[in-house]
């Protein structure tokens, strides 16, 4: 009787997992990857040999690419399960594949970042302290909404606007912040805020363009006050 080969028969070094967690996903050949879908193989076989079988009986990826449940379900040692997570692999892939990337804001000026927010935010009835992400082409990456409440600098805290900068790869931002009142004028503690936002940014290296506040169909850029 033939005995099975597991994946801890393998060599720690040798196996998809270890693989991909000290290499990267580049480093894999296409039966490892192929074997981390399929995650377990046969009675009589390891699932690295159930996925090199796998590929030669397509003939490579190209002809596995667009086979269908059945035909998946007719090769040894892949039961329904196994076939469906390749098939939705296969898909993921195929959707990503086919993602163009959506025509992006660039703000080139206050009343660009202003227009971006104005009809979102004029109507708001508690102060939200917003964040652009911008790229290197000033193009806007990522919207957060960072709190809620009264602007206050014991209450924005650098290190939530800067760790979101970094986890989004930015390489600038715009904070806006809207005044419930109306009246977009900036409050002592509005330009304390940014002083303090700026002067991290400066020592992180992620720059903060300006900081806009929002009124009623009105903004205020405090660079343009000349606060930055």
């Amino acid at each position: 009787m033939t005995q099975q080969l597991l994946i801890k028969d393998f060599p720690k070094e040798e196996r998809p997992r270890e693989r991909f967690i000290h290499h990267g996903p580049s480093s894999l050949s296409n039966q490892e990857l192929l074997a981390i879908i399929l995650r377990t193989g046969t009675k009589n076989e390891s699932v690295l040999q159930l996925a090199q079988r796998l590929i030669k009986e397509f003939q490579g990826l190209r002809m596995l690419m667009n086979a269908s449940l059945e035909e998946l379900t007719k090769i040894k040692g892949v039961g329904e399960a196994k076939a469906i997570q390749l098939l939705a692999a296969i898909e993921l892939g195929k959707r990503i594949a086919n993602m163009k990337n959506e025509e992006r804001y660039v703000i080139r000026s206050p009343e660009d970042g202003a227009n971006y927010v104005m009809e979102e935010m004029r109507f708001l009835t508690q102060e939200h302290f917003v964040c652009l992400f911008l790229n290197t082409k000033n193009e806007v990456i990522h919207k957060q909404t960072i709190f809620i409440g009264s602007l206050n600098a014991s209450i924005v805290h650098p290190r939530e606007l800067f760790k979101e900068a970094f986890r989004r790869s930015a390489a600038s931002m715009i904070c806006l912040h809207n005044h419930p009142s109306g009246n977009p004028e900036p409050s002592r503690e509005d330009i304390e805020v940014t002083k303090r936002l700026v002067e991290c940014g400066r020592i992180l290296g992620v720059d903060v363009l300006d900081h806009i506040i929002i009124g009623d169909k009105r903004y205020v850029s405090l660079k343009e006050k000349g606060y930055l």
